[in-house]
């Protein structure tokens, strides 16, 4: 893979060369900068300083609607951590083959690594998840420490649960037992030990990004857009 990792904070895999390659231009954001998460930043936050300290730590799935600053968060962590040895590599979903090679190569390097995958979900009948699964759980060898799985999804379950699986189903002495489908549907999330939710943004939230993005202009004319806004959204009801 050839990845100078004290050079390098980032490396995106690319499935043509069938290798890591170096991000020279990575897209950074602010951990300040990203409002109205507040509860989503402190978690994520402290499960990162656990892993990079060696301290018990969990795998991340990112969940919810679009556009709520999944992604940017991961962003936002790698600027905040990576001159405490913290690098991201991105590996795109349907390449999680790739994924046992990759922690392979990283498990020995004095880094603390967050595998990031974007937009993860699964549709029926793929089963690319078992390789993610296998690192997540381990085998007969240890997940390797130094390695952190960050997922974002626009959905808690990664997996489509079908009607079909709840009827398979079946109560014994009271207590509920799912099919084998259903179970092995839903472990795949389970295994991340930090689930946080993501929801869309209220009005107030979007008036405080909105100011912050104008945070040069003059304060009537940030004023003078909130009155704008309001009015149309009066109108248009």
């Amino acid at each position: 893979m050839n990845i100078d990792w004290t050079k390098t904070i980032a490396a995106t895999w690319r499935t043509r060369q069938e290798s890591l390659k170096a991000v020279e231009d990575v897209d950074l954001m602010e951990m300040d900068r990203l409002l109205g998460i507040d509860r989503q930043k402190q978690a994520f936050n402290k499960n990162m300083e656990n892993f990079i300290a060696g301290k018990p730590n969990n795998h991340v799935l990112l969940w919810g609607a679009r556009g709520t600053g999944k992604s940017s968060l991961v962003k936002a962590a790698l600027n905040k951590y990576h001159q405490q040895g913290l690098r991201v590599i991105e590996i795109p979903k349907n390449e999680l083959r790739w994924l046992i090679d990759i922690t392979d190569e990283i498990r020995k390097l004095n880094y603390r690594f967050v595998i990031f995958c974007d937009d993860l979900s699964f549709e029926e009948g793929e089963t690319s998840y078992k390789e993610l699964k296998s690192t997540l759980q381990g085998s007969i060898e240890k997940p390797p420490e130094n390695v952190l799985i960050v997922a974002t999804s626009n959905r808690r379950h990664l997996i489509p649960e079908q009607m079909k699986d709840n009827k398979q189903a079946e109560v014994v002495n009271g207590e509920i037992h799912h099919s084998d489908t259903t179970e092995e549907k839903m472990s795949l999330s389970d295994r991340f030990g930090l689930a946080l939710s993501f929801y869309p943004i209220t009005q107030d939230q979007y008036f405080a990004i909105v100011d912050m993005l104008f945070d040069e202009t003059k304060i009537d004319d940030i004023k003078e857009f909130h009155v704008l806004y309001n009015s149309t959204i009066h109108t248009n009801k």
